[in-house]
């Protein structure tokens, strides 16, 4: 039997509380941008696969982007830093933040695969996916 997907509304909330955001649509605006940047840079197939798992409303922010587009982990960081209008440093925790909640969300081995698709230098994504503790 398939779990059942995190709603949205506990989503968005977890991102708020993970990211200390003042208000919801801050998180989702947060959320939009990391998952829209991720799913440039990951394989459509892989995406769709991932956001499958995801409230809806969520996962299609890694499918309504071209996929595949290969940049590095710096890049990815630059890129959400420009759309969110924050610093590189808060860019890089947003990002590690939305990871590990992805994380908490899907199973099946799917997180494995979207990490076997990204280079060595996006670890940094999953630091907080693979610590033993995190902030919140």
């Amino acid at each position: 039997m398939e779990a059942q997907r995190m709603k949205y509304d506990a989503f968005l909330g977890e991102v708020q509380h993970r990211l200390e955001l003042a208000t919801e649509g801050d998180a989702a605006r947060a959320a939009r941008i990391v998952l829209e940047t991720l799913g440039q840079r990951i394989g459509e197939g892989e995406a769709s696969d991932l956001a499958s798992q995801l409230p809806r409303e969520i996962g299609r922010h890694l499918t309504k982007v071209e996929g595949g587009e290969q940049f590095s982990y710096q890049v990815f960081i630059e890129r959400i830093a420009e759309r969110a209008e924050i610093d590189e440093s808060d860019a890089n925790y947003y990002a590690q933040a939305i990871a590990a909640l992805v994380a908490d969300c899907v199973q099946g081995g799917e997180l494995a695969q979207v990490r076997a698709q990204l280079p060595d230098d996006y670890d940094d994504l999953f630091e907080l996916v693979d610590a033993k503790a995190t902030p919140w």
